[in-house]
């Protein structure tokens, strides 16, 4: 048996009043149920918290030491009940944890995080960000309340839906050796021959460049394996290879110059991110607006 704060509530009104008597009209409880009240909390710490004066009972040591504590634990739940039964989501605290593969969470998320907090300075958001495959099984753990992937989710039982569309491009940088010429775009034959640096298996990023670029180029001549976008984007600045990204990602090289966007006979390049949860999670109105999910998407009957 653990403690109650409804022990703690009658401790608390027997120390004000004196008798479990009083103790009992005060928070309408019969006076044997504050006796055993109060004998299970004394039995459940192996102490006695008040002496026995006559009728009265008048704290010891023991429980002048617990009162405070008793008091502040109650005030807490007094608080909890105040602010979450307020019946309005904007005045309750809350806190997301929100799973995020590494484009989504390093360039998108902040934004709508802030979006969020505009409009209400009790939410909190943690982000954990990681690679698709490493986000959708935390949420197969439930150590996340909602994921957002950049490539398919391989895991099973989970509920996945469209949550946005993304734009990719390929980009290279002047110390790329055939720069000059790339300045000027570059043919299929050239695209094929290139060195182009890849996320690691089970990226979003290198899952979405593949699908993006090999029904066209056929495979990749050469690959430089690189361990994270960022890693990328400066392995493209100074020139190890060609690099397909979100445009998203690379926005900030692009306008400062440091990369450049590469014209080629390719296609629109484009891919899909996907908001993923586990069954037994609900999606609420506030993490509905973080994401913008409209209300069919994980719906719950």
């Amino acid at each position: 048996m653990h403690l109650s704060l409804r022990q703690l509530q009658i401790f608390s009104a027997v120390a004000d009043s004196g008798t479990t008597t009083a103790a009992g009209e005060a928070i309408g409880l019969s006076q044997s149920a504050v006796s055993a009240a109060l004998n299970e909390l004394e039995n459940l710490l192996g102490l006695t918290l008040f002496d026995r004066v006559g009728r009265r009972l008048v704290l010891n040591g023991h429980g002048r030491a617990l009162l405070p504590e008793a008091r502040a634990l109650l005030a807490g739940m007094d608080d909890i009940e105040r602010r979450f039964r307020a019946g309005d989501e904007t005045a309750a605290p809350v806190r997301w944890r929100v799973g995020a593969s590494t484009t989504i969470g390093n360039y998108l998320m902040p934004a709508r995080i802030a979006d969020l907090r505009d409009g209400n300075d009790q939410a909190h958001v943690d982000l954990v960000i990681g690679n698709t495959r490493e986000v959708a099984g935390a949420v197969q753990r439930l150590e996340v309340d909602i994921g957002l992937i950049e490539g398919p989710c391989h895991e099973p039982g989970l509920e996945v839906a469209l949550w946005r569309e993304d734009e990719l491009i390929v980009v290279f940088g002047d110390r790329h050796p055939q720069a000059a010429a790339l300045h000027a775009g570059a043919d299929m034959a050239r695209l094929r021959g290139a060195c182009w640096l890849l996320r690691e298996p089970g990226s979003g990023t290198r899952e979405a460049a593949e699908q993006a670029l090999l029904p066209h180029l056929h495979g990749f001549a050469e690959v430089l394996q690189l361990g994270g976008t960022e890693a990328i984007k400066q392995g493209a600045v100074a020139g190890l290879g060609l690099a397909c990204l979100s445009r998203h990602a690379v926005a900030d090289l692009v306008a400062l110059g440091g990369l450049h966007e590469l014209a080629t006979p390719l296609p629109p390049l484009r891919r899909q991110l996907w908001a993923v949860r586990h069954p037994g999670r609900r999606v609420p109105a506030s993490l509905r607006r973080l994401l913008a999910l409209d209300e069919e998407t994980f719906a719950d009957g």
